[in-house]
């Protein structure tokens, strides 16, 4: 027989976490991997972006260096609060909302959308367009719709009740127990 302090896990490892008592719907699962998603193309567009510095020497190994250390850690902090968020923890849906849904995909189309603001066409804009900026358009077209659908399906009526179940539920946890 197991006692309550007996484990199954071997000596040695962690034993798992417990099942969460909440189910997670299916519009935050989804929402996860859509951050997942966007989390790989930032590094993808990360990993584009050096590239071409590195090729026409427009920056300089201190600049990209801070850069890059800038993005792992927007990088790890999304996925830190993506997890969160997938565990029913509100604080981490607002995050991830107001850091990554409303100033990330501001950041990401500001360059863009100021271009066209000052009068170039589509058409100039398309007429230098390379391989490299193919690839970097078509990933970060890619980014900025799993953000904005992550963030759309975190407020589903599903995922909204699951996101009160858990705080009450990780509340009457916290509680005493009665004698």
């Amino acid at each position: 027989m197991n006692s309550p302090s007996s484990s199954s896990a071997a000596p040695g490892t962690v034993p798992p976490a417990p099942a969460s008592p909440v189910p997670t719907p299916a519009p935050v699962r989804h929402a996860f991997a859509l951050w997942m998603i966007a989390v790989a193309a930032g590094a993808f567009e990360t990993v584009l972006a050096v590239s071409e510095m590195a090729a026409d020497g427009s920056g300089s190994a201190g600049g990209i260096g801070v850069g890059l250390a800038i993005r792992l850690t927007v990088f790890t902090a999304a996925w830190w609060c993506a997890v969160r968020m997938r565990r029913g923890q509100g604080w981490a849906r607002l995050a991830l909302t107001l850091a990554l849904g409303i100033g990330g995909t501001a950041s990401m189309v500001a360059e863009p959308l100021g271009r066209l603001a000052d009068g170039v066409s589509v058409g100039a804009l398309l007429s230098d367009v390379g391989a490299l900026d193919l690839a970097f358009a078509v990933s970060r077209t890619l980014h900025v719709l799993a953000v904005l659908t992550a963030v759309t399906l975190m407020f589903l009526p599903a995922a909204n009740a699951y996101f009160t179940t858990a705080r009450r539920s990780r509340a009457s946890a916290a509680l005493p127990a009665e004698q």
